[in-house]
């Protein structure tokens, strides 16, 4: 009989910081070295692990997961290319705004004497995209702090095969690190900018999608009665069917009539890595309601209420005064936008990119169904961003920061796994579902509630609009019509084709009345994209 205490390990030590900070699960595809210790140690806590196809696809698990939870999630890696094909994943995190923590393999002291197989500094690779880094569990909690600081982002860790068996000291226990309020005075002094104006307007970022964030901030919408705007990670904090949505802001030219005609403009949690590369566009004061001081300022504010700017929203949102803008205001705005921005029909290549969205999402509330969407990075990203109506904060996932193609698929993965019964629809185009495809082995894998609609033109249509009169070589920028639909069986899904809405309408009564994943092929026509690109952005 052995009556020796067990020694922690390091792995256990670790994953204890992990179970401490609240992580969900761990998605990764794991190597030697510390990899089995680390899953192993995840199971005996209670976190979940989930294997992937490619570390890339795994990081934007991660990445979605922790935007829905709001905890840190796990990117497991080996090293070497385990740790420089996440790169990617841990720039989408870094520009989304996500707790990812990487676990990386790393090298024995006894292996830097002669190995040089797989060797590099992983740690300085993932400096330009992580909070901190650190090499042991005890680095677990230094890390994890700096990850859910402002603004939030990913941590690197690294852990030796021998660390991770070796007797380790317990990690100190971990405390997430907690936002100061805005001063009275500061709040003060926003009411008096609020009293001051007569048309205020509010631009909602990712920031209020934190539950207490996204009720203090409609209350103060509601409270005001003017209208606000959402960036594409905020859909939902304000419903796309509220009477005071006034549309989805950019930073582009689609919502300029709006924000032309407001004299005080409200930053919400908005943070500038959200908004398109190009110049404010209006004198109106600006309050800005943020976590942190920002790095990049469009235009300086006004009045900044920084840290737990929740509490100031809700504190103005009691006395506000009541600013409505004229009656029937708002909604003319809205309607202009939407008509701004619509799609012309499809013609005989395919279906017209709007009509997908909207068919979709009507076939969904036919049908009972009421998943999360996830969107993808390209010309597709338009229509689905503007026509699907968000309630709720989460509802609709983008890569909005990094914009990164391939994010659609893997992202719908992680919401469905997180929430079965609402499951996910994963818009994407093409090609980014070319850059993601071995993900489909991992969702029918899985057997995850989730339908892939596939915006099939054969092209990278985003970058064809731009190419102007260059004159390119056959084959830049399109290639030969892929058939998803077949891919998907041929990796145990459920698939169909569509190219026109009967057949998309037919094809999702029949796939969201089957288990697992399945996907629709459906033949795109892209020709409305280019007036949409310029009423957007101008």
């Amino acid at each position: 009989m052995n009556d020796q205490p067990h020694l922690t390990t390091g792995a256990e030590a670790m994953l204890a910081s992990f179970a401490d900070a609240g992580m969900p699960a761990i998605f990764g595809v794991p190597g030697g070295g510390s990899s089995l210790d680390l899953i192993a140690a995840a199971k005996a806590r209670g976190i979940a692990f989930v294997l992937a196809r490619t570390e890339n696809g795994a990081g934007i698990m991660a990445s979605a997961l922790a935007e829905l939870t709001h905890k840190p999630v796990g990117l497991l890696t080996t090293r070497g290319p385990g740790v420089s094909n996440a790169a990617n994943g841990m720039a989408n995190a870094a520009l989304e705004r996500a707790p990812v923590i990487l676990v990386a393999d790393g090298f024995a002291a006894r292996e830097s004497r002669y190995v040089t197989h797989q060797l590099f500094d992983q740690a300085a690779m993932m400096a330009p995209v992580t909070r901190a880094r650190g090499v042991g569990a005890a680095e677990a909690p230094r890390v994890l702090e700096a990850a859910l600081g402002a603004p939030r982002g990913p941590g690197y860790l690294e852990l030796a095969g021998d660390a991770a068996r070796a007797p380790a000291a317990p990690a100190a226990p971990f405390t997430p690190p907690v936002l100061e309020a805005p001063s009275p005075g500061a709040i003060a002094e926003a009411r008096r900018l609020l009293e001051a104006a007569q048309r205020p307007a509010i631009i909602i970022g990712l920031e209020a999608t934190e539950p207490a964030r996204a009720a203090a901030t409609r209350r103060l919408v509601e409270a005001l009665g003017c209208p606000a705007l959402v960036t594409y990670k905020a859909k939902g904090v304000l419903p796309d069917a509220h009477p005071l949505f006034g549309g989805v802001f950019t930073g582009g030219e689609a919502e300029a009539p709006l924000l032309r005609e407001a004299d005080l403009i409200i930053l919400a949690g908005a943070d500038p890595v959200e908004f398109i590369g190009q110049p404010w566009r209006y004198a109106a004061p600006i309050l800005d309601l943020a976590c942190c001081a920002r790095e990049m300022e469009y235009r300086k504010p006004e009045l900044a209420l920084i840290g737990a700017w929740e509490v100031a929203a809700a504190a103005l949102a009691e006395d506000a005064p009541r600013r409505p803008w004229p009656e029937g205001r708002v909604a003319a705005l809205r309607a202009a936008w939407l008509a701004a921005l619509e799609n012309a029909p499809g013609g005989n290549r395919g279906m017209a990119p709007s009509d997908i969205v909207r068919v979709t999402q009507d076939a969904c509330r036919r049908l009972g169904a009421d998943p999360r969407v996830s969107v993808d990075a390209g010309a597709h990203m338009f229509p689905a961003t503007t026509f699907w109506q968000a309630e709720r904060p989460g509802d609709l996932l983008i890569s909005n920061g990094l914009a990164t193609m391939g994010y659609a698929l893997p992202a719908a993965i992680a919401a469905a796994w997180h929430d079965p019964v609402r499951g996910a629809v994963a818009f994407t185009g093409d090609g980014g579902l070319l850059m993601a495809i071995g993900e489909l082995a991992t969702a029918a894998a899985m057997g995850v509630n989730l339908t892939v609609v596939v915006f099939n033109d054969a092209t990278l249509s985003l970058i064809d609009i731009k190419k102007d009169k260059r004159d390119l070589p056959d084959g830049a920028l399109d290639w030969p019509m892929a058939d998803f639909a077949t891919v998907m069986r041929g990796l145990g899904g459920r698939a169909w084709h569509a190219a026109d809405a009967a057949g998309l309408d037919a094809a999702l009564a029949e796939a969201l009345a089957t288990p697992g994943p399945r996907l629709i092929d459906v033949r795109t026509d892209p020709s409305s994209y280019p007036a949409q690109i310029k009423a957007l952005r101008g």
